[in-house]
């Protein structure tokens, strides 16, 4: 089974939440780590997310301690979409 991990950024205007965070995030842009298991037995490429990480804290803080946290892919697109409505 293929497996694929893609790197991004996500950048939030406001401070955020996540249910998967304990306290309140800054605004900021934070590195996302997404993989993906690929679907077998089908003729074309097919994958599914398996984990989206994000990572703490956002890439313009410097900060000797860094952390990974597993986030639900559905909570952060809402988070995202909050963020750019107001």
């Amino acid at each position: 089974m293929s497996v694929r991990t893609t790197e991004t950024t996500v950048t939030f205007r406001r401070p955020f939440s996540l249910t998967a965070l304990d306290d309140l995030q800054p605004a900021g842009t934070y590195r996302l780590t997404i993989d993906e298991e690929e679907i077998p037995g089908l003729s074309f490429a097919a994958f599914h997310r398996t984990a989206t990480i994000l990572h703490l804290p956002a890439v313009s803080v410097f900060a000797s301690k860094s952390e990974a946290v597993p986030v639900d892919a559905t909570d952060l697109a809402a988070a995202l979409a909050a963020d750019t409505q107001g």
